[in-house]
């Protein structure tokens, strides 16, 4: 479940925002108190002035300014910036907008792919109970260029982006890097090869690792593994490797091969079939609900005879055992990363790509048994 927050425990956020901020000023030579005591006027009427607000006259406005320049006082445009969000967080507007790219093939992927709208629910829930606003689009609508989508985000007043919905390759297309170039950027889900942007996903090594790490607790003595090797290399391999990970707790004898040629067994289902018979795992993890079609196609009873263990659990199919990858956290903390990018002046290709990754939950069902012996 995400963490909620009030418009008060938002606005404390941004307090101590300002706090940080106004420090920085501070370490400046010349302040406003600096500005307004040598012209004996107030405060508020130097911090107008310098806004070039029409609540003070013209000519006052001209020599407040004239003398802030002459006085050497530079203007702190992060501290404008969340002064600015303040001001409106108060008067019940947004305090931004932040742009969601559908990255997927699919245009509908934000709303029908099994994964990709958690992704979204989290971003959404997470920016809405900070303030912000949110415009999704898709980021392979025909006949856009890089240029064109630059043009829509900034007269849109667009602040971030978030890329969502990479699922059968970790590279942006180039024609996209102008927007890239122009904004903080964060992708969900992936870690991005070209170029490399700052991530948040699931922890996918130890999804795997933990989730082998329970079935051994469970009493299985022999856990197989299928997979789609595309979407493992996908994730450069972190399913596999906290599998096998998890293998160096069992005998050499229990270690089997992963089944990866999982598209040519949707058109050969026998593949599959010679993997289970030769290997005979007790337990199989698999992010794909047609593994237990096969299974049970082959006469072989579940969990009685094989158990099976999704390595994405949904809350729409509970009836499943698994990882539950809390995609939807996997949103909430991209939206987290974007706002402190945004706050930090950041945009581009970071020198330094950052990652935040969610750890992932066993969640027992009925695919399993909860103490299973030979």
């Amino acid at each position: 479940m995400i963490a909620s927050f009030s418009r008060s425990e938002s606005n404390c956020w941004l307090y101590s925002k300002v706090r940080s901020l106004s420090n920085a000023v501070a370490m400046k030579k010349v302040s406003m108190t600096d500005i307004a005591t040598a012209l004996g006027v107030s405060k508020n009427a130097v911090s107008l002035a310098l806004r070039n607000d029409a609540q003070i006259p013209a000519s006052t406005r001209q020599r407040i300014q004239e003398a802030a320049r002459k006085m050497g006082y530079e203007r702190n445009p992060a501290l404008g910036r969340v002064m600015s969000m303040m001001r409106k967080r108060g008067a019940g507007g947004a305090l931004g907008t932040l742009a969601v790219f559908n990255a997927n093939q699919d245009r509908d992927a934000l709303r029908t792919h099994p994964t990709v709208p958690s992704y979204l629910r989290g971003a959404r829930e997470r920016s809405e109970a900070l303030g912000y606003a949110m415009d999704s689009f898709w980021m392979h609508e025909g006949g856009m260029s890089g240029e064109r989508w630059l043009e829509i985000l900034q007269s849109r007043g667009v602040l971030g982006v978030l890329f969502i919905g990479l699922m059968r390759t970790n590279r942006l297309p180039d024609f996209i890097r102008p927007v890239i170039d122009a904004f903080p950027c964060v992708v969900t889900g992936v870690r991005t090869r070209e170029p490399e942007l700052s991530f948040a996903s699931v922890d996918h090594h130890i999804l795997a690792l933990r989730a082998y790490e329970k079935a051994l607790e469970l009493g299985y003595k022999r856990p197989g593994l299928v997979l789609d090797g595309e979407i493992d290399e996908l994730v450069d391999f972190r399913f596999s490797a906290g599998y096998r990970a998890g293998q160096s707790r069992v005998e050499p004898c229990c270690r089997l091969e992963p089944f990866t040629d999982l598209r040519s067994a949707r058109e050969r289902p026998e593949l599959f079939r010679e993997w289970l018979e030769k290997g005979r795992p007790d337990l199989v993890f698999t992010l794909y609900n047609v593994v237990r079609r096969w299974v049970e196609q082959m006469g072989v009873r579940v969990p009685e005879e094989v158990a099976l263990a999704q390595l994405e659990w949904r809350d729409s199919r509970p009836e499943w055992a698994g990882m539950n990858q809390h995609n939807d956290l996997v949103g909430a903390v991209a939206v987290d990363m974007l706002l402190g990018m945004i706050h930090n002046g950041e945009k581009g290709v970071p020198q330094v790509p950052r990652a935040t990754l969610i750890g992932p939950t066993w969640m027992n069902g009925r695919t399993i048994r909860t103490r299973h012996h030979q």
